[in-house]
């Protein structure tokens, strides 16, 4: 199998330096571009609730105890899991009279369980800032509703509301410009590679001995005019 040194690489790549540049560039412009004017930028809020223990559960003794909150923490994924029943979707859609079908509120919608806790987390996504802390708010009030009729809860409370987000959580410019200057230059350098495998023309006096195997008597210069 034929050997190829590092001083040979880089003399191959130092003379296709142009295509690395040009490719490279291209990459980050056309990913800066479909950055900051065609993506359309989405914002993300959350309202964190904390849920306590449902009524007919536990010791009638007022101070929860050690087994209390054990019940809490394992009753949590049936409350994060009725954040997104449709009972409160369809409820949280009518009030704000949302133009949205339950699946596409249910994609703007995750229920973030915060593990060994407590604690349930609602995350909103949108392209308006606004319509997602009214989403999200909204589905913290209609979720403790729903919860202290139907699950007897004792006590549900929210613990931090949902607030307007200065800036969008996607497209990060920055990041995908940088990825896609990384991914140029490995593409060009595969490309450049690539051409040279497939370039069988001789070009130097060694290709002569490396390739046909003969030896070299002489060399006429290249005299300019």
């Amino acid at each position: 199998m034929e050997e190829v040194s590092i001083k040979e690489l880089f003399f191959i790549l130092a003379k296709r330096k142009k295509v690395i540049f040009l490719i490279t560039v291209v990459s980050i412009l056309t990913s800066g571009i479909v950055s900051f004017f065609i993506l359309t930028p989405e914002y993300e809020t959350f309202t964190t609730l904390m849920v306590g223990k449902p009524r007919d559960y536990g010791s009638s003794d007022s101070q929860l105890d050690y087994n209390d909150v054990l019940l809490n923490q394992k009753l949590v994924p049936t409350y994060g899991q009725l954040v997104k029943s449709r009972l409160v979707t369809d409820e949280v859609i009518k009030n704000l009279e949302l133009d949205l079908t339950p699946k596409e509120f249910e994609e703007k919608v995750n229920v973030n369980l915060v593990n060994d806790t407590e604690i349930i987390k609602v995350e909103v996504v949108d392209e308006d800032p606004k319509l997602a802390v009214a989403i999200s708010n909204e589905t913290a009030e209609v979720f403790m509703k729903t919860v202290k009729e139907k699950m007897k809860v004792e006590n549900v409370q929210v613990i931090d509301r949902a607030q307007e987000p200065e800036k969008p959580i996607k497209p990060r410019p920055k990041l995908n410009m940088a990825i896609a200057g990384v991914l140029g230059f490995m593409i060009s350098i595969f490309i450049i590679f690539l051409i040279e495998y497939l370039d069988s023309t001789i070009k130097t006096p060694d290709d002569v001995e490396k390739y046909l195997d003969l030896p070299i008597i002489g060399t006429i210069p290249n005299v300019e005019d």
